[in-house]
């Protein structure tokens, strides 16, 4: 399929700067894949549309503040958004991709405040490089306190929001520090929601996909089915595992909170033949033609034109449906991306 198929026009008005006022106040668009029926709720809603028994998988994942502002040696202005540790090697040691003027060189030393610094070891090439930091103390407290969530380019304000971002670019249930992007289907569930849903016999479960730059890779290629997707670590617990066996064995429906938790799920029911307890590297690439082996409904936000996230929803409810949601959803002026409302695919 061409790419130019997952094109869409989106007036730059609807793109979510702000996190709605309430988590679960966030609207709610409901795509039946059966029928074609598009009907218009609010998340504070869900339980309407699910049956007591299902079963919500969620990526527990955390957001760290991975993106630190600071200077080079000679004075210029650089940013670092950190990718992941070099396995085994402690906390000093980064995978990085350096934003500034200049290309840094080998040897040049980064400072983040008076506390953090860095030495550029090595270009690792596609704009990565082997960091070493050097500090006193503990890193993930001067992290904490110089380093920023990592929001996403299209997130453009007019005033500053950061101890928002701290609270709002991360789901309720986020445990397990990791990702540099948010799971951002979960942000629209709250204690309150989870309690109204167990009440009914909705259950929950989790796992953990460390979201990283693969989620957000742009697809170059004309052909979507070239495309190529990262790798991401992830973990899924024989607890977790059980859930979703019985789930399934008792003619229930498993809903997957958004596109990680769906790669998931999917890349161990391709690797193992079922969903059993597994750690490892995802590396999932979900197009239309594809078959979904664990999935029977999906909650998901909008996303961006060509995105993978968005093949994946294609191939979830059909190219043509997804056209027309997204339609609506413009017209009825939805607020997409990250910050944006939500849609919910049974």
């Amino acid at each position: 399929m061409n790419l130019e198929e997952f094109n869409y026009h989106l007036p730059p008005a609807l793109i979510a700067a702000f996190p709605s006022r309430e988590r679960e106040g966030s609207r709610l668009l409901v795509i039946r894949r059966r029928t074609g029926e598009i009907v218009h709720s609010v998340f504070s809603e869900l339980g309407a549309f699910l049956d007591p028994g299902d079963l919500l998988v969620l990526n527990d994942t955390k957001v760290f503040p991975a993106r630190l502002r600071g200077t080079k040696a000679s004075g210029g202005a650089v940013e670092v958004l950190l990718l992941e540790q070099f396995p085994g090697a402690g906390r000093s040691l980064w995978i990085a991709l350096i934003d500034a003027a200049k290309k840094p060189r080998v040897g040049t030393w980064l400072s983040f405040g008076d506390v953090l610094k860095a030495e550029v070891l090595g270009d690792l090439g596609a704009g990565r490089f082997g960091c070493e930091f050097h500090y006193d103390g503990d890193f993930r407290a001067h992290l904490e306190s110089v380093g920023e969530p990592p929001l996403p380019p299209y997130v453009r304000r007019q005033r500053d929001a950061a101890a928002l971002d701290r609270e709002r670019y991360q789901t309720v249930y986020a445990a397990k520090p990791g990702a540099i992007a948010a799971p951002t289907a979960g942000f629209h569930f709250t204690p309150e929601l989870f309690a109204k849903l167990a009440a009914k016999g909705i259950e929950r479960a989790l796992l953990t996909l460390h979201v990283g730059p693969g989620t957000f890779q742009p697809v170059r290629e004309s052909e979507i089915e070239n495309h190529r997707m990262e790798g991401e670590r992830y973990a899924l617990s024989a607890e977790t595992a059980d859930k979703i066996e019985r789930t399934k064995n008792s003619g229930h429906r498993i809903v997957a909170v958004g596109s990680t938790s769906t790669r998931a799920l999917e890349w161990i029911a391709l690797q193992k033949g079922r969903v059993v307890a597994d750690e490892g590297i995802a590396r999932l690439y979900i197009s239309p033609g594809d078959p979904f082996r664990v999935l029977d409904a999906l909650i998901t936000n909008f996303h961006l034109p060509g995105s993978t996230p968005l093949i994946l929803v294609a191939a979830f409810a059909g190219l043509d449906l997804i056209r027309r949601a997204y339609d609506e959803a413009i017209d009825k002026k939805y607020r997409f991306y990250s910050y944006g409302d939500a849609m919910l695919i049974l």
